[in-house]
């Protein structure tokens, strides 16, 4: 099992307005002392933009890399995403990492709301990942599609949508799939061939399905503790991994515990999450 981290669960996160940014320094290095092995590369600017600079830091670290987390806006008729994902793209060529992992944007900021497409608009989107992750493929890259909450997949008809009309691989995000009304364990069984990344988080149900009933935002949601550490809360995490042992996934397991910080923390911080779901999911791998 090969375990990296995020730096979203040190709250690091490309929203504006979301809580404190810790600087890249802390974050690398308390990955690095808890044990883990490599990271994705955060949000676009968090680390150095230029590709060279950005391997030093991930080198000086100790840390190797996954790859990037990159929303496209791939419905809007006169805009074209392939620009910017080539170079998000670039970055990997000199600071290492193979799995891109797409979010459909709505080009809109935060993940409280999104919009309904149309049927042209659908077929744009879905026509768009396809030709993005068949470009990636090109650059020795692996993509994947990762549902998440607020985005233009995020429910379980925006997932089959994405399974049945396009042949791109799934970013298995434990919790953005439960809180959009997929079952993450279910969907492994059914689709374990789809699964090229995985992002391994912990939700509250209850928390959940109050962002699906539209009684709390997501943010606010997350603010509250939706994300808990591994085995705090309500994914079926043992039945994932055993499934995805099972048909050989080989792949990164991504720690990631959505946070939002209100400033500095006082004592260990995200840390101490961060080990306890370190410790789990190595205890349901042996």
């Amino acid at each position: 099992m090969r375990v990296a981290g995020a730096p979203i669960s040190w709250g690091v996160c490309e929203v504006p307005g979301w809580g404190h940014q810790l600087e890249p320094e802390r974050v690398l290095r308390e990955m690095r002392e808890v044990g883990l092995v490599a990271t994705e590369f955060g949000p676009q600017g968090w680390l150095p933009e230029a590709p060279a600079e950005r391997a030093r830091v991930l080198a000086d670290a100790g840390l190797a890399a996954v790859g990037a987390f990159v929303p496209v806006v791939g419905h809007v008729a006169d805009h074209d995403p392939l620009p910017a994902l080539e170079a998000e793209l670039d970055a990997f060529d000199a600071a290492g990492g193979d799995v891109l992992v797409m979010a459909a944007a709505t080009g809109s900021d935060g993940y409280d709301a999104r919009p309904e497409l149309t049927n042209e608009e659908w077929r744009r989107l879905l026509d768009n990942l396809d030709r993005l992750a068949e470009h990636a493929r090109g650059r020795g890259i692996r993509p994947t599609l990762h549902p998440h909450v607020g985005t233009l997949v995020e429910t379980f008809d925006d997932v089959a949508r994405v399974l049945d009309r396009t042949s791109v691989p799934l970013c298995l995000d434990t919790g953005h799939l439960m809180i959009g009304g997929t079952d993450p364990a279910e969907l492994v069984r059914s689709h374990a061939d789809r699964i090229g990344h995985v992002h391994a988080k912990d939700v509250r149900a209850d928390l959940a399905a109050k962002v699906q009933a539209g009684e709390l935002t997501y943010t606010d949601a997350v603010r509250a503790g939706m994300y808990v550490p591994l085995g705090d809360g309500d994914v079926d995490l043992p039945a994932i991994v055993a499934v995805l042992t099972r048909v050989g996934y080989d792949g990164w397991w991504v720690l990631e515990q959505d946070t939002i910080l209100a400033g500095e923390p006082d004592g260990e911080g995200p840390v101490a999450d961060v080990r306890r779901s370190l410790a789990h999911l190595r205890s349901l791998a042996s």
